[in-house]
């Protein structure tokens, strides 16, 4: 089968497709186009389009689009029961008596159409009626055919099936992490604080950290299901008359863990800096994060250096005017200068296209690495899906608006297959994933224990935090 191109090679910088795999008139079979560009269609038709025959074969922008998209308008497994009639009804793979030269040539084209579909969206095939369609036509197409179909169907199953169960692995691994976690409160409490480690003696290197951070972050980026971003946001379409097909739970939670990791890190970051009685150790504190920040900047790592930023500008940490007065800032200041969010983080962004232009050209895998702030990622597909309709007044499908979506995606899709280039410490990645963060109300106390209250606002809600936490008047 032939190999598939790297996403990057997908959309040029108009957001279409870069091969144009149809010069068609305006108008074709209910498909709409401009300049050779497909605009809009009937819901029909987009499928129709995705269904390869003898003489004609998707383009590969289009297959993704559409796999992408569709299901903002019907449940993965409807669609692959239609592609699947489609391909037994018109190639006539259900006639025994049919033309076996014709079955040798649409066969690999349908078979090179379920692997695309397996490869970029696997977790389709969680559904066991997505498996089970994809079991009977792959089984048509080896019916009776030469060795090679069998092989290519065997690879191709294999390979979905190594991606699932790798999956289930990555997701009893975090919510073991989850079921573990407590608050580093009730460890103060039981633990003297002179035996207690902070992540310094762990790792006193910030470029270490650095490095251990962007392992955790390619890790948690790889199980992201690129259509997690439009699950995220699918509503019933009001053309469909059946109960909404989405009412069941969002599959987004790869998604949503790793929103989940940024907050954490954002609370560990805090933590750390609160929690050394000393105000020698809070500005070491500070400057280590400091430092380990620059270097997620330097790697290409913007999430952990935005939730490195987010964690020292957290009130507790930021109240602490004599720790800080202790501090060079001058680091600091570049890097909250390059997360501005003013004019839409753009100081941010640029620096993100320079990143991606490096990534490109790089010579070794380290100069790959793109992992953007993803909070922000999130925020303009939300925008993109939510500024521009997904059907147009004549009913049809906006693919229009698809296409510059899935450019976003698959843009992100090149990123997150970035090996992480690193050496991984088990010892570092165990404390950066389970050791217990303080709650915000614990970050507050610790904040007015180290550095008074200031104020009788500040004052009352110490008071209230002692009792509280502490039990003390």
């Amino acid at each position: 089968m032939p190999q598939t191109p790297p996403f990057s090679a997908m959309f040029d910088s108009s957001g279409y497709n870069r091969n144009l795999y149809q010069s068609a008139e305006d108008s074709c079979g209910g498909l709409y186009y401009h300049d050779n560009n497909l605009l809009s269609g009937s819901l029909e038709a987009l499928i129709q389009h995705l269904v390869p025959n003898v003489d004609y074969y998707p383009d590969r922008t289009y297959i993704f689009t559409f796999l992408l998209s569709s299901r903002l308008f019907m449940h993965p497994y409807e669609l692959m029961g239609k592609v699947c009639h489609l391909c037994v009804e018109h190639q006539r793979l259900s006639d025994p008596d049919g033309d076996k030269n014709q079955m040798r040539k649409i066969a690999p084209k349908i078979l090179q159409l379920l692997t695309e579909w397996t490869e970029t969206f696997p977790y389709d095939f969680r559904d066991e009626r997505m498996m089970r369609n994809l079991k009977d036509l792959a089984h048509r197409i080896t019916s009776g055919e030469e060795q090679t179909y069998r092989k290519n169907v065997q690879q191709m199953m294999q390979c979905l099936i190594r991606k699932l169960a790798a999956l289930s692995q990555y997701e009893e691994v975090l919510a073991k992490i989850s079921s573990t976690s407590t608050d580093r409160l009730m460890v103060l409490k039981t633990k003297p604080q002179s035996i207690q480690r902070d992540i310094i003696t762990v790792c006193s290197d910030p470029y270490t950290l650095a490095q251990q951070l962007t392992h955790v972050e390619l890790e948690r980026l790889n199980y992201i299901g690129p259509e997690e971003f439009v699950q995220a946001f699918v509503q019933k379409d009001p053309l469909d008359n059946d109960k909404n097909c989405f009412s069941e739970r969002k599959k987004t939670r790869n998604l949503e863990a790793y929103v989940e990791w940024f907050n954490r890190l954002s609370y560990l970051v805090a933590t750390e800096i609160c929690m050394p009685v000393k105000k020698k150790h809070r500005a070491r504190m500070i400057e280590y994060f400091i430092d380990v920040a620059r270097e997620c900047f330097n790697i290409g790592n913007f999430n952990s250096l935005m939730a490195i930023i987010s964690g020292m500008n957290m009130s507790p940490v930021s109240r602490l005017k004599k720790t800080w007065a202790k501090v060079k800032t001058a680091k600091f200041d570049i890097l909250e200068h390059q997360m501005d969010p003013s004019s839409n983080f753009y100081n941010y962004r640029t620096a993100l296209r320079g990143a991606a232009q490096r990534s490109l050209t790089a010579h070794s895998s380290r100069e790959k690495i793109v992992i953007p702030f993803f909070s922000l990622l999130i925020k303009d597909i939300y925008f993109l899906n939510e500024g521009c309709a997904n059907r147009l007044p004549n009913g049809h499908v906006n693919f229009e608006k698809f296409w510059e979506l899935a450019k976003q995606v698959s843009e992100f899709m090149t990123w997150k297959q970035v090996e992480c280039p690193f050496e991984r410490d088990r010892k570092i990645l165990q404390y950066l994933l389970t050791v217990p963060v303080f709650s915000e109300d614990a970050l507050y106390l610790a904040s007015y224990e180290s550095e008074g209250p200031e104020n009788h606002i500040e004052k009352d809600r110490w008071k209230s935090l002692r009792s509280s936490l502490l039990g003390r008047v």
